[in-house]
């Protein structure tokens, strides 16, 4: 089809153009005005328990206790994990991201520390949210150390390093608007076209 060919298709079918711009103004509604969502973050650490030899717990955080950390994570990330949090309540967009020791040399997760993330409609409602997350993450380690029979006294410690705190999430409203305008021409032009070859069938059918 030459440039010339598709212009005229377009005039053709200008209606389903503005089918799709009408669409796409729907949508920078929303981009303009968006919902308001809140992302809370929280840290917590997995430490080792105080010893004669150790008094100071975090110069003792093994590779070893981020293992245990991931395998709680993984269990909280498993069907019968996210079934577990949706019984406590916990609903949306949540994260569990196991931190590195943030090098390129050793890109493995070797630092037991984790971060908690969140987003809800509320500051509050995320901040809840995260905190029971962190409530489930320190139930399933002291479950395992249960079933291990391990004393208290030599028992691993979940400690929050930093609470949770909600920030308001703000996108780039001319990005949107930008992705908005490509994906209502991406859609329109082709939907026009196929109208116009369609209705172009029809006609060639009816006059035979």
């Amino acid at each position: 089809m030459s440039p010339g060919e598709l212009v005229r298709a377009l005039r053709r079918r200008w209606y389903v153009l503005v089918v799709a711009m009408a669409l796409a103004a729907a949508g920078a509604h929303q981009v303009l005005r968006p919902s308001p969502t809140y992302l809370s973050s929280a840290i917590v650490v997995l430490k080792p328990p105080v010893t004669g030899t150790q008094p100071n717990q975090y110069a003792n955080l093994q590779p070893p206790l981020a293992a245990v950390s991931y395998a709680a994570v993984r269990q909280l990330e498993s069907p019968a994990g996210a079934a577990e949090l949706r019984a406590a309540g916990v609903s949306g967009t949540y994260r569990l991201i196991p931190r590195n020791s943030g090098t390129s040399v050793t890109p493995r997760y070797l630092i037991p520390s984790l971060q908690i993330q969140a987003e809800q409609s509320g500051p509050a409602a995320a901040d809840a949210t995260v905190a029971k997350i962190i409530e489930l993450y320190t139930k399933h380690l002291t479950d395992l150390q249960t079933k291990q029979g391990i004393p208290d006294a030599a028992r691993m410690s979940v400690t929050l390093l930093v609470p949770p705190n909600s920030v308001a999430q703000t996108g780039t409203k001319s990005r949107g608007l930008a992705g908005l305008a490509l994906l209502a021409v991406a859609v329109g032009v082709p939907a026009a076209l196929w109208a116009d070859q369609l209705l172009a069938r029809r006609s060639r059918r009816a006059s035979s």
